[in-house]
């Protein structure tokens, strides 16, 4: 049996309760897809917290080397990087007890995803939070 990402309705509630977002390799520049996505997130009142080891603040936010550094509750881990490099970070949100694994558009990894879940985590895979977000909850005219 394949993934399934939760219901549009239930990923409406998942970002209307969200607090803080760790945002794991989140890059500095800002003509990369994690800083535009990121800072989008944050001018529509998301708290963001980047993970990035090689960067001291990003959006004017500290940056912390891990998501076990980060020291306050995180309520979705959205990720950047690689398919092939998420395993750890999913076993390292389910350390911290986030509530929800989000892998980005084009990022699928079945066996991260059975870990989060497997840990009463929620996983999101192959979606913008971004373009989630701006369907979901469009700002008013």
């Amino acid at each position: 049996m394949g993934f399934d990402n939760p219901s549009r309705e239930r990923i409406k509630e998942i970002l209307a309760g969200a607090g803080n977002i760790a945002v794991v390799g989140l890059s500095d520049k800002s003509d990369r897809t994690s800083y535009m996505v990121a800072e989008a997130m944050q001018k529509r009142g998301y708290r963001i917290i980047p993970v990035n080891p090689n960067a001291e603040n990003i959006l004017g936010e500290k940056c912390y080397p891990s998501l076990s550094d980060i020291p306050e509750p995180v309520d979705i881990v959205n990720v950047f990087r690689r398919a092939d490099q998420v395993v750890p970070v999913a076993e390292e949100a389910v350390k911290i007890n986030a509530k929800v694994f989000w892998l980005q558009l084009d990022i699928v990894n079945e066996e991260a995803a059975a870990i989060a879940q497997d840990a009463g985590l929620e996983v999101i895979m192959d979606r913008c939070i971004k373009v989630e977000d701006a369907i979901l909850h469009p700002r008013q005219p």
